[in-house]
């Protein structure tokens, strides 16, 4: 026991001061006791964990100090595996996690998540009184704070499952047993190597912390001042809201260099607000409006949540993406095809209204269908076609609409009583056929889904060039649907342009299977990073971020999300 109070003597010093520990001088101090039979003292030791344990496993809860232990299943079970031994009498492994979780808010985590400052409280009572209770304490506290740290690097704090009753991307952890996965972070060579391990790598994920480490910087630096409200500010005008601007813009390396003295509103300082504007999903004119000038006021510590959020959401999901996946930022308004892990295409995209917002899922796309016919979905039929069918009976074919009966028979729509039809009970199908004027336009990308979306072309393009695109209902519209068909399709002699071109025009409806299924994910980023390191900033379009930031910053609650058993989580 003296062994043990030395060793938590060693840690608390080096926690209390900040550094790095590393205790491996002590290590020859712990050999004997691993290695000799379980004496007495190791079976004072045993009876005051198995009590403990029970407790937790029995109560589903217990307090060391002011921490609570969550992991009510996995803990028990892992102790009991090990007879009710201390698990940290390795120095080195108790430095090391340590060490993880005063660093763990370069991934946007908070470290009191994990204990730090308990464990800290918690080894000092070690220090000056090494008694078995303490000891005991200590250990279930350093296991509980590894469980947490795994399971938040590897499936995310916040369960995405609470926010959102569509969502339906399964994690796992490969079947492992938790149990035998502590004792595996505790049996390697290198603790810190082992967790890392559970850290996203994905290029993207990569990008949001270095991110993060940047605002973080900017904050330690004291960040940036609002700039005042007034008058719209155009290039060629002057005053101190113009030198605040300069100022703000330096600040973030939209304006290089230091900002100059002047106050007036020069072709520098218009480049840099247009660079700023970009980045920001805000029409790129020059000029600071009422939109411009409040983003510029987004606090710096407001930006770190935004990117801690969007971190969040990587740990949700990017561990499992691999290979090529076509990946649409509904938030954002783009769409990316994937291929090993960076970018290999780019188009812009319109997603779902606000009242009619495009669901975030995953699917697999099979197969696309040139001049596609569109049967008006339920949602669209009830919401918009009925209610004006009902006004205007001739509504239906100024749509160009065909009405079909249960044996797809074409009805004349002026034969039907469009006023005495309910939701729910509509006994046609509506369907538009090919063409130009076709909601979907001239091809569309199927991916089943219980939402009936899906990615599709569009009659009206000049959409496209608003910076906010929310204007379907609920489908998402390609600017470049056609590159899309040429890049999934691979094969050059057959589905060139010039080979979809005369499917077009023909007219005729076609579909053509992918060589294989490809993964299409539907996700809500509000911070997107390029891979020359600018960081952008998305308006939060459907209102979103905040429900995982109160999520994240808010007391860690054992949850059962879809797909895994019970004990993985608790």
């Amino acid at each position: 026991m003296k062994m043990l109070s030395l060793c938590a003597n060693r840690v608390s010093n080096y926690a209390m001061s900040g550094k790095q520990f590393n205790c491996a001088v002590l290590i020859f101090l712990f050999t004997s006791l691993v290695s000799t039979p379980v004496a007495a003292a190791d079976a004072a030791v045993a009876e005051v964990m198995r009590l403990r344990v029970e407790q937790l496993s029995d109560a589903q809860q217990l307090q060391v100090g002011d921490a609570r232990i969550a992991a009510y299943r996995v803990i028990p079970d892992f102790y009991a595996r090990r007879n009710f031994q201390l698990a940290w009498q390795n120095p080195d492994k108790a430095g090391a996690l340590l060490n993880i979780v005063r660093s763990i808010d370069d991934e946007g985590l908070e470290p009191n998540d994990y204990h730090y400052q308990a464990l800290v409280t918690q080894y000092d009572k070690v220090k000056q009184d090494g008694n078995i209770e303490n000891q005991v304490a200590l250990d279930i506290l350093l296991t509980d704070s590894l469980v947490r740290l795994l399971y938040h690097l590897r499936f995310g704090k916040v369960d995405p499952n609470r926010l959102d009753a569509h969502w339906n991307l399964t994690r796992s952890i490969n079947g492992t047993d938790p149990a035998v996965l502590i004792q595996n972070a505790l049996d390697a060579d290198q603790l810190s190597r082992f967790i890392d391990n559970f850290v996203p790598r994905q290029a993207f994920y990569v990008r949001y912390k270095q991110a993060l480490a940047k605002y973080k910087t900017l904050k330690e630096k004291g960040g940036w001042s609002t700039v005042p409200a007034g008058p719209t500010i155009k290039p060629g005008m002057s005053g101190p809201r113009v030198k605040l601007i300069r100022q703000r813009l330096t600040i973030e390396g939209d304006l290089e260099g230091k900002p100059a003295g002047t106050a007036s509103y020069d072709a520098q300082l218009e480049s840099a607000v247009k660079r700023f504007q970009a980045r920001h999903g805000l029409e790129a004119d020059g000029v600071v409006g009422k939109q411009t000038l409040q983003a510029m006021n987004v606090s710096v510590d407001e930006r770190i949540d935004q990117i801690r959020v969007n971190l969040e959401r990587g740990r949700w999901l990017l561990q499992d993406i691999k290979g090529d996946f076509i990946i649409v930022n509904i938030a954002g308004f783009y769409a990316h095809l994937v291929r090993n892990d960076e970018v290999a295409w780019t188009t812009r995209v319109m997603v779902g209204k606000t009242y009619r917002k495009t669901p975030v899922f995953k699917s697999e796309m099979k197969y696309l269908v040139f001049n596609p016919t569109w049967t008006v979905p339920p949602g669209i039929l009830h919401k918009d076609i009925l209610p004006k069918a009902r006004k205007d009976p001739d509504h239906i074919r100024k749509r160009g609409l065909n009405v079909l009966d249960k044996n797809g028979k074409k009805i004349d729509p002026n034969s039907i009583d469009w006023a005495s039809l309910k939701p729910g009970r509509f006994p046609y199908q509506l369907q538009q056929p090919p063409g130009p004027k076709n909601a979907l336009g001239l091809v569309k990308f199927i991916f089943p889904n219980e939402h009936l979306v899906y990615l599709h072309d569009t009659p009206n393009r000049a959409l496209f060039s608003r910076p906010e695109r929310t204007f379907s209902s609920g489908c998402i519209r390609v600017e470049k649907p056609f590159e899309l068909a040429e890049l999934l399709l691979n094969d050059p002699d057959t589905w060139s342009q010039e080979g979809i071109d005369q499917v077009l025009e023909s007219e005729k409806t076609r579909t053509v299977f992918l060589p294989e299924p490809l993964p299409v994910l539907l996700l809500y980023w509000t911070v997107t990073v390029d891979a020359d390191g600018t960081v952008n900033f998305i308006k939060d379009v459907y209102d979103r971020d905040r429900a995982v930031l109160k999520k994240l910053n808010g007391e860690f609650v054992i949850s059962l999300p879809k797909g895994l058993p019970e004990k993985y989580y608790q």
